[in-house]
């Protein structure tokens, strides 16, 4: 199963437990993969993105900061899916 779902996020943090628990839904609903990365864990991600995680991306592409919408959610990724 293809990752198309990618989160940063990290411990601790309120929103991305929130965000953590929409992105599972959502990916085991529609049966689509995901992955998630620690920001503390690679400075890059945290350079780019400290001030808005949790950050999602769809497809390798920015979604949404800090909060995840789950109907955004699955309009972005069914609506990607109408594309291929």
């Amino acid at each position: 199963m293809e990752n198309r779902i990618t989160l940063i996020a990290k411990a601790g943090c309120h929103l991305c437990d929130a965000a953590r628990e929409t992105v599972a839904k959502v990916a085991a609903d529609l049966g689509v993969g995901w992955v998630e990365y620690d920001i503390n864990e690679d400075p890059r991600l945290k350079e780019d993105y400290w001030d808005t995680i949790p950050v999602t991306l769809v497809d390798g592409r920015p979604h949404d900061f800090w909060k995840v919408d789950e109907t955004r959610l699955r309009a972005a990724l069914t609506s990607a899916e109408k594309r291929s």
